[in-house]
């Protein structure tokens, strides 16, 4: 028997799929709690409609990041930190910091959490930062940090 998963079922399929289970574990089981119902032509024509506004919304966002990975490509942020006069910070730089010149400096406003630093950065100069926007899309942008003294 054909039925359309309302939730994810585990060993079974995910939600929205449309897969083939004997029929006392459709009438059993997945129907008495309402995790499936069954795939008639009319039901099937809806899962693949809402199936296709799903995958255009997914490419929409995944064309969105791809747009501002290319804004923010070869972008460089200007920081200035307290630090010594050798270049040792007192502190760091965080990624809030970072997205918070981002936002003053171009415009961009962007989510810490996306901004990804390999270690804190502690001394003056550029370091590479890379910025996650989606699944699969990476920008690269320089922070030249600038240490100023007490």
């Amino acid at each position: 028997m054909k039925v359309i998963l309302l939730q994810d079922v585990q060993g079974t399929g995910k939600k929205h799929q449309i897969v083939n289970v004997s029929d006392g574990y459709a009438r059993n089981y997945l129907f008495p709690r309402k995790w499936a119902m069954e795939a008639t032509a009319q039901a099937v024509a809806e899962v693949e409609r809402r199936n296709e506004l799903e995958r255009a919304k997914v490419a929409a966002k995944h064309q969105e990041a791809e747009d501002l990975a290319r804004q923010l490509k070869d972008k460089v942020i200007h920081i200035e930190a307290k630090g010594g006069e050798k270049g040792k910070l007192y502190g760091s730089v965080t990624n809030q910091e970072i997205a918070d010149a981002l936002q003053a400096q171009h415009s961009i406003q962007l989510d810490k959490r996306k901004i990804e630093l390999s270690e804190p950065i502690r001394n003056a100069g550029e370091t590479q930062v890379t910025i996650s926007l989606y699944s699969g899309v990476k920008a690269q942008m320089t922070v030249k940090v600038t240490a100023i003294p007490k």
